[in-house]
């Protein structure tokens, strides 16, 4: 994959947006608050050749007054739609326990699914999110790839493998070697599952 990474921003010049991206650019065009998208899509995003039934977003909780903004925009057109929420005094009482999700209208999947961020990754991932350009005005805002790998390694399916070994090969010459080690530490990944799924660092 053909790309340019410095200053926190992640150029894919030659890209051709699919079907998933494009849903991927239009809905974040709607939340109109800072956001970060995570987990699998970030894979995929980058050349990841696998199928996934949501987009996984942190938000950060303003409050319900500027949640309940949020909510609406989501929903102002009708082109999306909440499928696991009445209202947002509903759907802000389930982001406390839980995440809200929204899909296209008459579907279920792939939908988007939303979280307030309260580890202190999730808001690691939200304060230094990178942000891919796919275009001109086409832009999405990602998890660090350090964190990225190192969480999907925590997780630990064959899945959550195969997307860390995909990032750090795609990234190998760019990522922070220092930094990648330090999430590795703090999420207590044992040095046997790196070496087998990332070789040495």
């Amino acid at each position: 994959m053909e790309y340019k990474y410095s200053n926190g921003i992640i150029k894919l010049p030659n890209m051709a947006l699919t079907i998933l991206d494009k849903l991927a650019l239009d809905f974040t065009s709607r939340i109109g608050c800072k956001y970060v998208i995570i987990s699998g899509y970030v894979a995929i995003l980058f050349g990841r050749s696998r199928n996934t039934e949501d987009i996984d977003i942190f938000i950060e909780d303003k409050g319900f007054q500027e949640f309940s903004k949020f909510y609406e925009r989501i929903l102002s057109d009708s082109k999306y739609y909440a499928l696991n929420a009445e209202d947002a005094t509903d759907a802000y009482d389930l982001m406390h326990s839980g995440s809200l999700r929204f899909a296209e209208a008459d579907t279920f999947v792939p939908n988007f699914e939303i979280k307030f961020v309260k580890e202190e990754t999730d808001f690691y991932s939200l304060n230094h999110a990178l942000t891919v350009e796919l275009g001109k005005d086409k832009k999405l805002r990602i998890s660090p790839l350090e964190l990225e790998i190192a969480y999907k390694l925590y997780l630990g399916s064959e899945k959550d493998f195969a997307d860390a070994r995909h990032i750090y090969i795609v990234f190998t010459d760019a990522l922070d070697k220092s930094k990648l080690k330090e999430f590795l530490s703090e999420l207590h990944i044992n040095k046997s599952t790196v070496k087998k799924i990332l070789g040495d660092l």
